[in-house]
């Protein structure tokens, strides 16, 4: 049905959602929320969670910030990019890959 990608960094206590799927034909079904749920009950010393996802991807912003508790905290586009972009590559940022990054602080794991 679908999916998740992790990156977990236990000395730092941060984790990076690297991917989040869900089939398209079991959408609005809560199974995404369901999952993220799960990764977040584990593993408890992740303290501050991250993902992006495109500027275009209401159905994503949607869900990040209104159902897993996310808060957008950086717009990535052409004049401030992300750090994946050396400077080299400035000139080459298109409009196009405009993003959003998104964090969520875990303050208790029994909330």
């Amino acid at each position: 049905m679908g999916g998740v990608v992790l990156r977990i960094d236990k000395e730092s206590a941060n984790g990076e959602l690297e991917l989040l799927f869900v089939l398209p034909e079991v959408h609005s079904k809560g199974i995404g929320q369901a999952a993220w749920k799960a990764v977040e009950a584990k593993p408890p010393e992740i303290k501050i969670w991250e993902t992006i996802t495109p500027y275009f991807e209401k159905r994503n912003i949607h869900f990040y910030v209104n159902r897993c508790g996310f808060h957008i905290i950086e717009f990535w586009n052409k004049y401030q990019h992300g750090p994946a972009v050396p400077d080299s590559e400035e000139g080459n940022w298109s409009m196009d890959e405009e993003m959003f990054v998104f964090r969520k602080v875990i303050t208790d794991k029994n909330d």
